[in-house]
């Protein structure tokens, strides 16, 4: 990826980090290519918050917490300490509306997850009620790329999901 963007002389203004380690790592990774002087970490960048069950594998989580459907209980929180999803929804929400004004007339990278990826999809196109008829699956280290016209919008989805350079 940082060979694609470095053929591709992508630069960046702001480059951003959610505080998981991968995304941290991809993020130094992709500075030289980029251009971007530091990289800013955004915890509000990050998936699902899970709290206490951070790190469990999936068995473990689901004994000590048991599972759930997040259609039919969106505001229960998944762990101590951790987030619902009605929450997550509106962080990610509130995460994508407060960049332009974050950072005007600049352009940003963000280093993200695929859970924070689709649901900026979902919550710039407003889909309602999502989950019941399609499922967005961005693959791991693919592109998406929204642009935002100043001064009050839209958001404009120019690539998702780009791949071309794991091929």
């Amino acid at each position: 990826m940082r060979r694609r963007f470095a053929d591709e002389e992508f630069t960046a203004d702001v480059l951003l980090s959610s505080g998981t380690p991968r995304a941290q790592e991809t993020a130094r990774i992709l500075a030289p290519s980029v251009l971007a002087p530091d990289v800013l970490v955004d915890c509000d960048l990050c998936e699902l918050h899970p709290g206490d069950g951070d790190g469990l594998p999936i068995a473990e989580f689901a004994a000590r917490y048991g599972s759930f459907d997040v259609q039919a209980e969106p505001n229960r929180v998944v762990a101590p300490g951790g987030e619902c999803w009605n929450d997550f929804v509106t962080r990610v929400r509130r995460t994508t509306d407060a960049l332009p004004r974050r950072f005007p007339g600049r352009r940003v990278v963000a280093v993200s997850h695929g859970g924070f990826i689709s649901w900026a999809f979902l919550t710039r196109f407003d889909v309602p009620r999502p989950g019941t008829g399609a499922y967005i699956n961005p693959a791991y280290t693919s592109i998406t790329e929204w642009e935002y016209t100043e001064p009050n919008g839209p958001w404009i989805l120019m690539r998702y999901n780009d791949i071309a350079h794991l091929e």
